[in-house]
Parts: C-alpha cells; structure tokens; sequence
C-alpha cells in the first residue's frame, strides 16, 4: 500500500502531538489527543454539536394508548404488515449505526469531531429504547420477537441487511483511506437514503389519523437523522478539501454507483414492503420521491447529479417534509409530550 493512503489509528495520548488547530486534520494529523474546546477548527461541527446536546427527548413521554387500539382495529391487513417489517428495518439500521460509529471513531483525528461521532452514537442507542417502547406497548413478547428478528424468517429482509452491513464490514476488513471515504458515504446514505420509505410511511399513517404515537417517536428520530445527515456531509466535504487527491474521477463515480445503487435497492423495498395497498402511497411517489433524494445527496457532496427530470423535490410528496416538523399536525396533548424536548428547530432537509 502506498504510504499516502493508510489510515492511521489515534492514540489514546500523544506527548509529541502538536498543538493548535491549523495542525488538525480530519484524519492522521499528529495532535495530543488531549481535548481543547478553546482551539477549534471545523465551526460547523462545533456549532452541530452545541444544537445536537440540546435535543434530548425521552422516547416514554409518548403516550401509545391510541396506538395500541389503532394497531389491532384501525390498521389494515396490508399496514400493519409494512408498519412490523418497516419497524424491524429501521431497529436494524440503528443497531448497525450504534456499533459501526466507534469504528469509523477510532481514525478522527480532530477532537471537535470526536464529540459529534459520541453525541451521535448516543442518539442512535435512544432511537433503538424508542423502537423497544414501541414494540413493548403493542405487541406481545412473541411478536415482538418475530418483528425484531424478522430476517430469520424472512429472506429479502436477510439479503437486505447483509448487503448494508457488509458496505460496514468492508472498512472494518480493510481499512485504508479509500475505504474510509466509502465508509463516510455509506453512513451518509444510510442517514438520507435508507431511513426514508421508513419515515414516509409512518407519517402516511399519521396524516391518515393512524398510529400518531408512532409518528412522533418518527419524527423526533427524523430530526436526529437529519442532524446525522448534516455531519457526514460536513466531514465528507472537509476531507475533500484536505485529500483532494483521493477523489478522483474513478472515486467520484464509485461514490455515484454506491448512491445509485442505494437508490434501487431503497426503491425496490419499498415494493417489497409498502407496495400500491396503502392509502395514501403508492410505488411511483416512492420511487419519484427516492431518485430526487439520491440527486440531493449527489449535489450535497459535490457529486454530479444520478437521475435525470429527478431534480426537484416531487409535488406528490412534499407532505413528508411537512409532516418532520413539529407543527403539522395537530395531536391531543394527551397523545404525547415529546415536544417539550424538541428545543431546536427541524433541520430542514435540503442537504
């Protein structure tokens, strides 16, 4: 391997590290380690991090009860299959994330960022206590067990999974500076990309007066992914800046592929799952809605846009972005409290 490209483990303490921001780097820089908010040099993660401590919400504030009789007696056949399999995706993608953001951890260099990859990890592990809520109040201990471990049973679910997780194994196989960009864009397509058909369709039901419990806990998620989101776009743009020769053309379109690829797969579950039987949705929104996204997260990271006619945002959908923020829709304020936590505003999804 040449030289240029490993990736080099932080040590736990540097006495000969340098000391200063203009000697940080996003990775292999030789610093102290030694924690310094007074010299910061990545603003825009510093400013994440202040907003993101601010965000604490409670998943139990949420009171379930009107969950609890919609998902026995208002859901249809079709819905509560996709609410079960979406739920089982989307604790899937969160455990991923809570074991995979320490391995992508141990090569930042810059304590500021650090921080954020902590804050982030914590957020990831109260998403997974919000899907242990949720499956706790409405199901019994037995279907709790077949939605949480549905690819044992079910193959699509298992190759799905696989494929995601193994985007992760790779780095954790071969880590090097190439694989450390991939792994980078992999979490930022997991946070913009994979967590979507999940959102939309929880808040479908919501607008629909179905399961509005669920769709708080969903939109207190969402918010925190978006946040996410907005952190692996800012470290992917700064270590462009700083290893501008690792993107290369044949980089930039491995990195195409991978969203492209992403998209399909993305486009091809929601087939799988929600299908053309739901009120409210059908596959051509989905899929129109997940091909302006894949765009979005192109431009977002200085990549050239993957779908042609798919660069604004679908009219037949511009309710999913509505329904994020907090004052859409209207619930009982005996339906949940979680607002009381939501100290910052939506981040608003255009990154």
């Amino acid at each position: 391997m040449n030289e240029m490209d490993k990736l080099i483990k932080k040590s736990l303490f540097n006495s000969r590290g340098e000391i200063g921001s203009k000697f940080k780097l996003i990775v292999n820089a030789n610093l102290t380690n030694i924690n310094d908010f007074n010299n910061i040099k990545y603003d825009r993660v510093s400013n994440w991090y202040r907003t993101s401590i601010s965000n604490f919400w409670i998943p139990e504030e949420v009171n379930m009860n009107l969950d609890v009789k919609d998902y026995r007696k208002a859901l249809t056949i079709a819905e509560r299959r996709s609410y079960n399999k979406t739920l089982s995706f989307l604790i899937f993608l969160d455990s991923l994330q809570t074991l995979n953001i320490p391995n992508i951890n141990q090569y930042i260099s810059a304590p500021e960022i650090s921080f954020c990859l902590n804050i982030q990890c914590f957020q990831e592990s109260i998403h997974s206590q919000a899907y242990a809520y949720i499956l706790d109040t409405l199901c019994s201990p037995s279907e709790r067990n077949e939605i949480l471990y549905d690819f044992r049973n079910d193959k699509l679910v298992l190759k799905r999974y696989e494929f995601i997780s193994n985007a992760y194994q790779e780095f954790l196989n071969d880590s090097n500076l190439n694989s450390f960009i991939k792994v980078l864009v992999a979490n930022y397509i997991l946070e913009g990309i994979y967590f979507y058909s999940g959102f939309m369709f929880f808040y479908n039901l919501g607008r629909n007066n179905k399961m509005v419990g669920t769709a708080e806990i969903i939109r207190n998620v969402n918010r925190d992914e978006n946040s996410h989101l907005s952190l692996f776009r800012n470290i992917i743009l700064e270590l462009r800046k700083e290893r501008q020769n690792l993107f290369t053309k044949e980089m930039e379109l491995s990195l195409q592929a991978m969203i492209k690829e992403a998209c399909r797969q993305e486009i091809e579950w929601a087939f799988y799952v929600i299908g053309n039987e739901i009120r409210g949705l059908d596959i051509t929104m989905i899929k129109d809605y997940i091909m302006y996204l894949g765009n979005l997260r192109c431009s977002s990271i200085g990549l050239k846009p993957i779908f042609e006619g798919h660069e604004k945002e679908p009219q037949s959908m511009t309710w999913v972005s509505k329904f994020s923020k907090n004052d859409f829709i209207k619930v009982d304020e005996v339906s949940t409290k979680t607002n009381l936590y939501s100290k910052s505003s939506t981040l608003k999804d255009d990154l």
